[in-house]
């Protein structure tokens, strides 16, 4: 079987699988990472958005071949270490303005939530309700509002 190297959460692991086996298998049944949840499985839901090299990707999407040894993926269980922190100043936020209800898009949401902070940054500006109109991931409990409130306060921590 081919084995695949790749840096999960700061760590390099390497995976014994085929190479056309999708992501989001890798991380949750292989490596035992189950903050991206499978939703649909063809990147619409977002409910498995992770990081890919610091930019926010839907794991069910990708084949493990396509990673590479310097690749860097990162889970919301690696969310908290990009900021030397117990939690990331956007879980904090979600923790503060109450948005979880059933919670089982919220680690997909607040992966989202920072990369689109971090990308208009990047543009050297601050989120704006543009940016956070950008922001696909479905929520069937409908907490929008507060996630969006969540956001800004948030990016204003980091």
């Amino acid at each position: 079987m081919p084995q695949h190297t790749f840096i999960l959460n700061g760590r390099p692991v390497t995976v014994d699988i085929e190479g056309d086996v999708r992501l989001l298998w890798v991380l949750r049944d292989v490596l035992g990472v189950t903050g991206p949840k499978y939703g649909c499985g063809v990147g619409v839901c977002r409910a498995c958005t992770s990081h890919i090299n610091g930019r926010a990707f839907t794991p069910c999407t990708v084949p493990v071949e396509d990673l590479g040894p310097a690749d860097e993926v990162t889970t919301i269980e690696g969310l908290p270490a990009t900021v030397g922190q117990e939690l990331h100043p956007m879980q904090e936020a979600w923790l503060e303005y109450d948005v979880v209800q059933c919670g089982y898009c919220q680690p997909g949401q607040i992966m989202a939530a920072v990369a689109k902070v971090r990308q208009a940054r990047e543009a050297g500006r601050e989120i704006a309700e543009a940016d956070l109109d950008e922001i696909r991931n479905i929520c069937r409990c409908g907490t929008y509002n507060r996630i969006r409130e969540a956001i800004v306060a948030g990016a204003k921590q980091f």
